[in-house]
């Protein structure tokens, strides 16, 4: 874990205008896309259409849980929860 990251969790997973509630916790977490692609081994644009809400495969989902060290529960929650027109191909 890069070490500007902090520990909250069931908070990371609030979205906020213009954030999606993942990317907010990675931020938070304080992983670039880049960091968090070597860590849970999805390419960079994986990441950015999971935080976009263009893609909500549960086994990718898994691993940024695992690699931001958040309940599988809470992240998949939160990618389910994105607004229905960012996940508009």
């Amino acid at each position: 874990m890069p070490a500007t990251a902090r520990r909250e969790v069931l908070t990371d997973l609030i979205a906020t205008p213009g954030h999606s509630a993942l990317k907010a916790a990675r931020e938070t977490r304080g992983y670039s896309l880049e960091e968090l692609s070597l860590t849970c081994g999805l390419s960079i644009q994986e990441i950015a259409d999971i935080e976009s809400g263009r893609d909500t495969d549960s086994s990718k989902l898994r691993r940024i849980a695992v690699a931001l060290q958040l309940p599988e529960d809470a992240v998949i929650g939160a990618a389910a929860m994105a607004p229905p027109e960012s996940r508009i191909a």
